[in-house]
């Protein structure tokens, strides 16, 4: 992935250091950024992109947290996207009963939601 091309929208009312947490997400999702895989130092990716160090500190401690990065002192965030399977569908599970919610509260069918999740998965094959 050519983290040159992370683009941060600073008028967004979405916190930088989740549209970079969610722009690495899906650097790994469609294989930009590959399993194993060294991730920028902190300062570089700072520097890079225009925003603070502590902002991509926040983004990669995120990352570990969720078990898509290890963090080490001599080689940085690693990717390692090997979660625990089960772990991940339960919160995924939590994550998706506020999405439906909120599409039930907007009158979107359940077939609605169907087709998007197939237009949007199919991005990742």
């Amino acid at each position: 992935m050519q983290y040159e091309t992370i683009k941060i929208d600073f008028g967004s009312d979405e916190a930088i250091y989740i549209q970079l947490r969610n722009q690495i997400v899906f650097g790994i999702a469609t294989a930009r950024i590959q399993e194993g895989e060294s991730l920028p130092s902190v300062r570089q990716l700072a520097d890079t992109i225009g925003i603070n160090m502590h902002t991509v500190n926040k983004a990669y401690s995120l990352l570990r947290e969720e078990g898509l990065v290890t963090l080490d002192r001599r080689h940085g965030a690693i990717v390692r996207v090997d979660v625990d399977k089960l772990f991940a569908m339960e919160e995924m599970k939590a994550e998706l009963r506020v999405i439906l919610a909120e599409a039930v509260c907007k009158n979107i069918s359940k077939q609605e939601i169907c087709e998007l999740v197939e237009e949007i998965y199919q991005e990742y094959e």
